[in-house]
This record gives structure tokens, sequence and C-alpha cells, in this order.
């Protein structure tokens, strides 16, 4: 395997296929418990404090529109830039440019704040860019919402090209 080649990655850190596009390994949970009554409305259970993965996306694969009930921290790592795109629940959009270029416009680190709608790919769509994602508080399923493309065009009209383009049903 070539070490700058997204397939070196997926292996030396032992990615798995994520329900929303791209390679992912979780590679934290924090042991502290958030109990239920502690969080704000909407959260099932008790809650880690702190969850983290590895996320990689390659080519023309994308993460699909997607929100969670917790903020989510994205960090750079190795690569092309990242490109987050973000609904908030008003319909504003915003994107995120995650890499190692400033000059450009990229930061190595950046917020999705909960409850908004997002999608990401690599700027290039031909390359690829290794990341990491940090959840407080930490990721479960249950808190993870995949966007129906029906439902988020009719909602955002405004962004369809972009809805259209990052969601996976027809």
């Amino acid at each position: 395997m070539v070490k700058g080649k997204p397939g070196y990655w997926i292996e030396e850190l032992r990615l798995e296929p994520h329900p929303e596009g791209g390679y992912f390994r979780q590679t934290y949970r924090a042991s502290v418990t958030i109990p239920r009554e502690a969080l704000p409305e909407g959260f099932g259970g008790a809650r880690a404090a702190s969850t983290a993965i590895y996320f990689l996306l390659e080519g023309k694969n994308f993460s699909a529109f997607h929100r969670l009930r917790s903020d989510e921290v994205w960090h750079f790592y190795r690569g092309e830039p990242l490109l987050v795109h973000v609904i908030d629940a008003e319909g504003e959009y915003s994107q995120l440019r995650l890499g190692s270029d400033p000059d450009a416009g990229q930061v190595f680190q950046a917020v999705v704040p909960a409850g908004c709608w997002f999608a990401s790919h690599v700027a290039g769509w031909n390359s690829f860019a290794l990341v990491g994602c940090t959840v407080a508080p930490g990721f479960d399923f249950e808190d993870f919402e995949m966007g129906k493309r029906a439902e988020l065009t009719t909602r955002y009209p405004q962004h369809r090209e972009l809805i259209e383009r990052l969601t996976r049903e027809e």
C-alpha cells in the first residue's frame, strides 16, 4: 500500500464503511456518562460525555445530508480539503473548509452545531480527505437522522441542487 493513498489509511486505521458514506472507526468513547436528566430535550437516555472517530472520504464518494442532536467538531488530518455544507434550522447555508491552507480559507477545526443538516465531500472530487470528528455529548445512532431528499428539498427549496447532489435517495 502507498502511504499517500486512501487505501493505505483505510487499512492502517482499520476503517469500515460508514452508513452516510465514506469510512470510519470510533477511536474514543468517554468513560464518563451524562445521565438522561442532565441532557437537553430529545435525548432518549444517558450518553457518553464525548466520542471521537477517524473519517475518510475519497473521490466522488460523499457524506450524505444528516443531522445529530449533539455538536460535532471536525479535525483535518491529511489529504485534500474537505467541504462541509451546513444548513441550519432557518435554512441559512454555510460552508466549512477543512484543510491545511489558511490563506485559502481552510481551517484545521470547525464545528457543526447540533440540529443542523450537513453533508461533506472532498473539494476536488478526485482525491481523499482524512479527518476526525468529536461529538459531545457522545455519538449514539439514536441521535442520528439521515436526510430524505424529498423532505429536505421541500423544506429548503433554495438549496435543491445541493441537496439533490448530496443525498442518496432518488
